[in-house]
């Protein structure tokens, strides 16, 4: 018994695994458990694990790993996590992402210290060990009833063994009665015959018995509802009842997922296999939200013009604040993730006149940043809508230093070193910074709003609010006089006025951009103030009114 986890056995522990491919829905699933959990009125909160390397993954490229989700407390972590915070409207921490980098990190350090001494260090049961130590850490400093703990990656994966052993044991620990392993796996269908193939799903549960886990649930990932002869093979060949297969098939909307789940009977059997209270669940809040998404009466079209266009999971969570602010204005969002580097040629930019607003995203390096220069300046001359965000926020200061202040070779020293006119410029506290990872501006930090601004308008006359930042540059100070002499609204500072955090040009019908990330705490029911007030001026601009009063 760990010390750690001695009073963590009124928690009960649900674990939720993968099969066949990875990016099968695992988030998803382990999202929809836990609101499946919350409207019955249990407190729930959930880990990620991911078994690479890494320590996080603030170093990986988007395309290699999809969005780096930050945490309020700086953690550079898993998009899953994003999922978890929009499903369950709650805030994670750092700690909530587990990778195999930190485990190791930690037992080297021990091993280093001496709190080993005279022992030959292993995977088992020292690595094991620790990460029983994280899980249950969370455990204990929470209060809550169900801890929720998905495993990255599939089963079988060499990364991940220790992982599915540290969750045996914990199960030798906790007892069955405390503890649920759910298993994630796709069923796909043939093209030819239209046929459910449950086999790789049955290949999965084999290898997991192989580790010596026999999954309580397993969950067929589908592009359709599966068939009563598909889910009676499951159960039979993953020996577990028929009451505990359940499908995750494709939905128009994500959010849809829990009740998905949930009519299928998943809330009942949980509550009833984790000998918790049956209640009876509350969906009507999370209904009304589902509907305002289903039923849009209107559309807006959106031009996101990055540099990671070819994978949409580079841009989830401001994927998701769009469709939370679309759905907010009775509308739907049409996404278009258009390469930057298409707009280096001018006459491209013509494309961008069929969008109801553009939208410039994060990003890093000198690739496709011409091009988010030139869109951003289209947008302003053009009167469309713009949000720059992050990366965003700074290539459309650039752009308003080149093409309205005059100065035609203003950059970023990020993108040129050597500018004669570093508009935007490193902060000083970042030039002797060696090490990458965990060293950016991250994290929740106050941001002063100015009277009167739009700015101010949209986060309802608050004086400061909280928002998330992942940079290392910043608006160069020594170029502020320049920029607002030519129209330029700072709208945003930081508490002590010595960085930007927003600006506005007050003559267009809607142009923002912002230095931190509104994205990171926008939910379905309460979107981000920045992407609402992006998409209402959208929408306003497609129905021909005039400039919105936000």
């Amino acid at each position: 018994m760990f010390e750690d986890g001695e009073d963590a056995v009124l928690v009960k522990f649900i674990f939720v695994t993968g099969g066949v491919l990875s990016s099968v829905g695992k988030g998803i699933v382990t999202a929809s458990i836990g609101k499946i959990l919350q409207v019955r009125g249990y407190r729930v909160s959930v880990i990620k694990i991911d078994p690479y390397l890494n320590v996080d993954c603030g170093t990986m490229n988007p395309y290699q790993h999809g969005e780096i989700f930050v945490t309020e407390d700086g953690g550079e972590i898993d998009l899953d996590l994003g999922h978890y915070e929009r499903f369950l409207d709650i805030n994670l921490t750092k700690d909530h992402n587990i990778t195999t980098g930190q485990i190791y990190w930690e037992v080297i350090r021990r091993e280093r210290k001496g709190d080993y001494l005279g022992r030959c260090v292993q995977i088992v049961p020292h690595i094991t060990d620790e990460i029983k130590r994280r899980i249950y850490m969370i455990a204990d400093r929470e209060p809550i009833d169900v801890l929720l703990t998905e495993v990255g990656g599939t089963v079988g994966d060499i990364e991940g063994l220790p992982y599915l052993e540290a969750i045996r044991q914990i199960r030798l620990e906790k007892g069955y009665e405390h503890t649920m392993f759910v298993h994630v796996a796709l069923v796909p269908i043939l093209d030819v015959t239209g046929e459910e193939k449950t086999k790789p799903l049955q290949h999965s549960v084999n290898e997991l018995r192989r580790i010596g886990i026999q999954p309580d649930v397993i969950v067929a990932r589908c592009v359709r509802m599966i068939g009563k002869e598909a889910k009676a093979k499951i159960a039979l060949f993953g020996t577990i009842p028929e009451e505990a297969v359940f499908c995750s098939y494709t939905l128009p909307c994500i959010y849809q997922a829990p009740l998905m789940l949930d009519e299928q009977g998943m809330g009942d059997y949980i509550v009833k296999r984790l000998g918790l209270a049956a209640r009876k669940p509350d969906w009507t809040r999370w209904r009304r939200i589902v509907e305002s998404f289903l039923d849009a009466k209107y559309e807006v079209r959106v031009a996101m013009v990055g540099k990671y266009a070819a994978l949409a999971d580079a841009y989830v969570s401001i994927n998701e604040a769009i469709k939370h602010a679309a759905a907010y204005c009775n509308a739907r969002a049409h996404i278009d993730w258009i390469e930057a580097e298409e707009f280096e040629n001018p006459e491209n930019l013509k494309r961008l006149s069929d969008y109801d607003g553009i939208l410039i995203p994060p990003g890093f390096g000198a690739r496709g940043t011409e091009g988010k220069i030139m869109a951003a300046d289209y947008a302003r001359r053009m009167n469309i809508p713009l949000l720059g965000i992050c990366f965003g926020f700074q290539m459309s200061i650039v752009a308003f230093a080149r093409y309205v202040c005059g100065l035609k070779d203003a950059n970023s020293t990020e993108n040129d070193p050597d500018t004669p006119n570093p508009v935007i410029d490193l902060m000083p506290e970042q030039k002797n910074v060696k090490m990458l990872g965990g060293t950016m501006r991250l994290g929740a930090q106050p941001v002063r709003l100015i009277p009167g601004t739009l700015a101010h308008r949209l986060y309802g006359g608050k004086a400061v609010v909280m928002e998330r930042h992942r940079h290392r540059w910043e608006v160069n100070p020594k170029y502020w006089s320049i920029l607002q002499e030519n129209g330029m609204v700072f709208s945003g500072f930081t508490l002590d006025g010595t960085r930007v955090e927003i600006f506005e040009l007050p003559d267009r019908y809607f142009y923002m951009g912002t230095q931190f990330h509104p994205e990171f705490k926008s939910r379905p029911g309460k979107p981000s103030p920045p992407y609402y007030g992006f998409i209402k001026a959208c929408l306003d601009r497609r129905l021909g009114k005039p400039r919105p009063e936000l």
